[in-house]
């Protein structure tokens, strides 16, 4: 009998070109398939959460999968992480009813970006902290954040090629850190736009270079002008932290679940 499964992956972005598979460029989600696949002799495909770009990285991806394998759902970290390249880790996995979608049926977001403020960079961080030489004004950029939160039309914070059916979102924390030279950025919502993290971030990088008014998102959400905001910030920045997902969606029937007691 066939079981929907679904795994929380965690990989570094670098060296890919984006979560889904595509004809040009390697991709996490080919790599995961093809180990799946030979893991369950079964031709596997598997559906995530979020289609991450290239170079974006994720802690908490998860994506879905159905299979006939009896290998127990907790098992799979550990036979499909032998077979992954180290920079793709698979960190748990679980079974879920037959109807559970990891991807239409999130019910919020968290992501997290990383900048780097200092001078001449860094060797050991460059493939996961956008890096701004010049210095910046934290307290310009911890003012504009508060205008993010509620429920808005962010028309103007997608990118071209987004298809999103609706651009309302509603966005429950905007927090901003600092950490020596590391500014990090984490935002939270019910859904996002095509790159309407890294707008947001490039956004607040111009306001912390005093480019760009501090009410650069209050006349975006006024104007619905991608022209309203800043440049996109570069991808390698952004980690998909957590995907979110409502209680009920993991409610199964005794009959399916009477395994896991």
């Amino acid at each position: 009998m066939a079981r929907r499964i679904l795994l929380t992956i965690e990989y570094d972005g670098t060296a890919y070109s984006g979560w889904q598979r595509q004809y040009n460029g390697l991709a996490v989600q080919q790599l995961i398939e093809e180990a799946l696949t030979r893991a369950t002799s079964e031709t596997i495909t598997i559906t995530g959460a979020s289609r991450t770009d290239a170079g974006v990285h994720a802690l908490g991806q998860c994506a879905h999968f159905d299979t006939s394998s009896r290998i127990p759902p907790e098992k799979y970290p550990f036979v499909l992480n032998t077979m992954l390249p180290r920079d793709i880790r698979v960190q748990a996995g679980r079974e879920v009813p037959d109807g559970f979608h990891a991807r239409f049926m999130t019910c919020g977001k968290r992501y997290t970006y990383r900048i780097l403020n200092s001078r001449h960079g860094s060797a050991i961080r460059r493939n996961t902290f956008a890096h701004v030489p010049i210095p910046l004004d934290v307290d310009a950029m911890r003012q504009a954040l508060p205008t993010l939160l509620g429920t808005h039309d962010f028309a103007a914070y997608q990118a071209s090629g987004g298809t999103a059916k609706t651009t309302i979102r509603t966005i429950r924390m905007a927090e901003m850190t600092v950490q020596g030279d590391e500014i990090i950025l984490l935002v939270e919502g019910d859904a996002f736009l095509y790159n309407m993290v890294r707008i947001i971030a490039g956004t607040l990088i111009e306001i912390g270079l005093h480019r760009r008014s501090a009410d650069a998102f209050t006349e975006a959400f006024r104007t619905l002008d991608r022209l309203s905001l800043g440049v996109t910030a570069p991808p390698h920045g952004l980690e998909l932290t957590k995907v979110y997902y409502p209680e009920e969606a993991f409610r199964m029937p005794e009959a399916v679940r009477w395994h896991e007691e």
